[in-house]
């Protein structure tokens, strides 16, 4: 454990953050999940608009990487376009 106050402070800080974001990252996961386990096209379609939503917001949050969001939004549209 650190002996500044600041540093006592910083950790304390950084493991708050790391919870929330594993707990995002979870519900991100849940949500592609939710897309790729969709049976027809209209629910396959509102469980996109969830998954984007939550990919966006990771972005801006700087949980993934920008690359990653382009690559899963891609995906999982062309999997939705797929559903009969």
């Amino acid at each position: 454990m650190a002996n500044i106050k600041s540093d006592k402070k910083s950790i304390l800080t950084s493991r708050k953050r790391n919870l929330q974001n594993t707990s995002f990252k979870s519900s991100l996961k849940t949500a592609i999940k939710a897309v790729e386990n969709a049976k027809t096209k209209e629910e396959g379609q509102q469980a996109l608009v969830v998954a984007y939503t939550k990919l966006d917001k990771a972005c801006a949050k700087n949980i993934v990487h920008k690359n990653y969001v382009a690559n899963q939004k891609s995906r999982l549209a062309k999997h939705v376009n797929s559903l009969a």
